[in-house]
This record gives structure tokens, sequence and C-alpha cells, in this order.
């Protein structure tokens, strides 16, 4: 069961859940999508806070594909790939007060330094159609495109709704000709909507989040992905008034498929299943805000078309605090 001092820390979790931003963004071309699954954490849908927040984000992925699964890098078949990448994500998000279309709008945008190192084993045709065997391995420091987000929540009691927008401005050092990219090479944009349930006399919570994601063409492959769906979910109990502790998972399938000459494997739809733990921790920190450390992990249990992926983020959040309410002075008058 929550006292106050949780619930208002809540309000925290609200950006956590937004900060993931997709990686190795090679999108439906390459096996991986442009909204990265497990984006979406517990208590999404929660409204938090008018004010200022931050988020700090690290991210590990890990992908693998044997070498009887042919994927497409850019341009290139390939076979037996190994793709690592560790990414940080600077966050800052502002909450208005004023309430838009009844409910609460928040905005933010993201900035995506990391490193990223790709190793494959064969390359089973190349540009201009020519057979090549061998291996191959990329590695760089690079900068990802800048990431915008809006989302809109209201609040029913124990019951919480949102909708986002997410998408990226082109910024990023995408080249066609290398193996290791963080940035995706076009434009795209997510949309969705999600639920949490959040009852605070219990503690208990859980939240679903769902989306499509939709991709403008690469013009230096002629390749456009087709539409992603996209399902996470989450669920975690309280424990006393500053941890709390479950399990996430999420649900991708790719529902049309991928476009245009250089999409050589044709539709390629991709399709995957994941599930990991989680843990939080809240702690107070400067006046006016809350802090909250968030660890979790997801692990591929079925992929189609897709590297099979084990994920690994550490969250440090500060958002405003809920506002103390005043006590009120108790005399003879009061009593009964």
């Amino acid at each position: 069961m929550m006292d106050r001092w949780s619930q208002q820390a809540l309000a925290v979790l609200t950006f956590t859940a937004i900060a993931l931003v997709p990686l190795t963004a090679k999108a439906d071309n390459g096996g991986i999508g442009f909204w990265l699954p497990g984006t979406m954490g517990s208590l999404s849908a929660v409204p938090g806070q008018p004010g200022m927040s931050y988020t700090f984000q690290y991210i590990h992925l890990d992908a693998t594909a044997g070498g009887g699964k042919a994927l497409q890098n850019n341009s290139n078949i390939v076979a037996g790939l190994r793709a690592k990448a560790d990414v940080g994500v600077f966050l800052p998000t502002y909450t208005f007060a004023t309430p838009v279309l009844g409910g609460q709008l928040t905005i933010g945008a993201a900035t995506v330094p990391g490193n990223i190192g790709v190793d494959i084993n064969a390359t089973l045709t190349g540009p201009r159609g020519n057979t090549i065997s061998g291996s191959a391995f990329d590695n760089r420091v690079t900068w990802g495109d800048v990431y915008y987000i809006g989302t809109l929540k209201w609040n029913f009691g124990v019951h919480n709704l949102m909708t986002y927008v997410f998408g990226n401005i082109p910024t990023g050092t995408y080249d066609s000709t290398r193996l290791a990219n963080l940035s995706p090479g076009f434009v795209a944009v997510d949309s969705g909507a999600g639920y949490t349930y959040l009852n605070p006399k219990t503690g208990q919570e859980f939240t679903v989040v769902g989306g499509f994601s939709f991709s403008g063409t690469n013009t230096a492959l002629d390749y456009r992905n087709g539409i992603d769906f996209h399902a996470d979910l989450a669920a975690s109990q309280f424990i006393g008034k500053s941890v709390h502790a479950g399990v996430v998972g999420y649900v991708y399938q790719q529902v049309t498929g991928d476009t245009g000459t250089g999409a050589k494997l044709g539709a390629n739809r991709g399709t995957a299943i994941g599930i990991g733990p989680q843990i939080g921790f809240f702690f107070p920190t400067w006046e006016g805000y809350t802090g909250y450390l968030n660890l979790r992990g997801y692990a591929d249990v079925f992929t189609e078309n897709r590297p099979a992926n084990a994920t690994f983020m550490a969250t440090l959040s500060f958002a405003p605090a809920a506002p103390e309410k005043p006590v009120t002075p108790r005399g003879p008058r009061h009593l009964k």
C-alpha cells in the first residue's frame, strides 16, 4: 500500500516511459522497425505535474540472427548478423498547466548519441547483384536523429488514458554505405493510445500502450517499410512507499509489406514477442522535484524476419512533485 509521498512520486514515471527511442534503426530493412519494442513502460498513461522534467537513459541492445537467417542491411542481403549498441538519451519535457481537450499536454524532444557495432558472417548479395562471401564488421560512435514526442493524458480515478505522437527529424549521421547506423535514413511517425490501471490503495498497476508506425521512403535505397503495429505491456506491485517491481513485455507485428526496388526480400514482414523483469526506486531530490530510477530488461522469446533482441534500460528521471496539501488547524471549534 502506497503512502502520499509515493503517490506524488508516480508522476516521474510519466516521463520515464517516453524516454526510450529507437536505436540501430535500420527499420524493417535490417529486421528492425522504427519503433523499439518496450518504449512505453509502467504508468505511461498517468498524468504528471505541470513544469519541466528531465530524463537521462542508458540503453544496451544485443541483436543476433543465425547464419541461416537472411536479413537486408541497407542494400546488402546478409547472414549471421550480430549487432551491439550502447546509447545515451537526454529527454527534456514540458507539461502544460492549462488543459487541452480536457487532458494534460506534454511535449518533449530527445537527442541520442551512442556507439554501435555490426558484425556479419556472410554477405549473400551486394550492390548491383554481385555475390560476396566472407565477414564484415563496422563500428562507430555517432549521433542519431532528433526525436520528438507529444502526449495527452486524462485521469478518471483508478483509470488513466493517453494518446501520443512520436517521430523523428532527420539530423543524424546516416550513411547508406555503412553497416552501423543509429539514424533510420527516412522520416517516420508513430501514433497510438494507452491505458493504465492504478489503484493507490493496493499499490497495483497495469499498463498497455499500442500504436502504429508509418515510415517514409529511404531515398538512398528506394526502400519503404510497411506499417508496424506494436503493443507494450507492464504490470507492477508497490512494495512499501518507494519501490515497485513486476514484469514488462511487448508484441510487435508488421501488418503491411515493405515496398520499393530496394526491398530485395519482398514483403519481409517481421514479428517479435518479448518479456522481462523491472524494478523501480523513488527518492527525494531538491525542493519541488522527485527522482526515480528504473531498471528493466527484455528478451525475445519468438521472432520472425527479425534478429533476436536482448535489451537493458537504466532510466533516471526528475519530475515536479505534487504540491503538499496544507494542514488544516484543528481546535475546539472543529471538535464535535
